[in-house]
């Protein structure tokens, strides 16, 4: 009888075929990914723990027994690997959800470097472009900024159970065997972190799927304002209660006036310039932002910027300044000055 090609894959990893294994695990990768960074919210301690998942399926591969259960398996492993990292490592999260509101006339406070804040998801690292767009849309939807802030507000086996039967949709039975749980405390944690998320997603807009016209006039605008240094003209994209922060500084500015104000006196200063590069995170429009200082022959990589968009305006903007956290993002380091 003819095998199906997984289980004659999953037989020839077990017996020690490093090739097999590779072509078995090489589908799941970035799958595995966006689960360990909705676990973690953190990208590098993702690609961490996927490394260590790979080779601990490798090393345990022989423990498999039912080859059509494989994807499963590598779930398990990833899952449980996030909940032994979690007890280690503090929540994460962005300044809003953890400082109070900064006044903008006041000297920003230093920056916090522990390991508490979200990181950025380049959209280039989630699942095949071959998806079709509602499965893309849902993907985008679940990796938002928002949709991680709450996530990280569920204690992690919640968060575990979330993912694993909304997400997922791993049946109840087998995500209790897998976290050693009864059924009915998986089903009661599920109840426990559908009702938490639905009270922290209040509010909150879907993200858009693809760039509608009038979105993507709304970021041409946004990049021309910002070149120009036009604060007038920059503030009235935003919504009237948009937010803005900028991690890892520990502070976060609401309103139009605030933000103005942090625009004029700590971002357009006489003499720099700034360019602004397109890409994707979180689901969301987002833009490399670069600083040329007056005299300087080129523009520096200064931080990335997410927007979240709330129908035709933007309602909260998220500079990520670590730049030690975007190198998965596709951003030159400088770009030349144009004389």
């Amino acid at each position: 009888m003819e095998l199906p090609v997984q289980t004659a894959l999953v037989l020839a990893a077990q017996a020690g075929d490093q090739a097999a294994f590779e072509t078995l695990v090489g589908p799941y990768r970035r799958a595995l990914l966006v689960h360990c960074y909705q676990m973690l919210g953190s990208l590098h301690d993702a690609e961490d723990l996927v490394q260590e998942t790979l080779l601990r399926a490798w090393e345990k591969r022989a423990t498999l027994t039912s080859p059509e259960s494989y994807r499963a398996w590598l779930y398990r492993i990833a899952t449980n690997l996030c909940l032994n990292m979690l007890t280690r490592v503090p929540r994460r999260s962005l300044p809003p959800d953890t400082h109070p509101v900064t006044d903008p006339t006041r000297p920003v406070p230093p920056r916090l470097r522990e390991p508490i804040w979200l990181e950025p998801f380049p959209d280039d690292l989630l699942a095949d472009p071959q998806a079709d767009p509602e499965d893309r849309a849902l993907q985008r939807e679940r990796i938002t900024l928002a949709f991680l802030v709450a996530l990280q507000h569920l204690t992690p086996a919640q968060r575990a159970i979330l993912l694993l039967r909304e997400v997922l949709e791993w049946p109840a039975v087998e995500v209790a065997e897998w976290l050693n749980l009864s059924v009915p405390a998986v089903n009661s944690a599920l109840q426990r972190a559908r009702r938490a998320l639905h009270q922290l997603h209040e509010g909150s807009e879907a993200p858009i799927a693809e760039p509608r016209p009038h979105v993507q006039d709304l970021l041409d605008r946004y990049v021309a304002l910002w070149e120009q240094a036009d604060i007038p003209g920059f503030v009235a994209l935003l919504r009237e209660d948009a937010w803005f922060t900028m991690p890892p500084i520990p502070a976060w500015f609401q309103g139009r006036a605030a933000i103005a104000t942090v625009l004029s006196t700590r971002i357009f200063t006489p003499g720099r310039q700034w360019r602004l590069l397109p890409t994707r995170a979180n689901g969301s429009p987002a833009f490399g932002c670069y600083r040329r200082e007056a005299g300087a022959d080129v523009y520096q990589l200064f931080g990335l910027v997410v927007l979240g968009m709330e129908g035709e305006q933007i309602g909260s903007l998220v500079g990520f300044l670590d730049l030690s956290s975007l190198s998965p993002f596709a951003l030159p380091p400088t770009l030349p000055h144009m004389h």
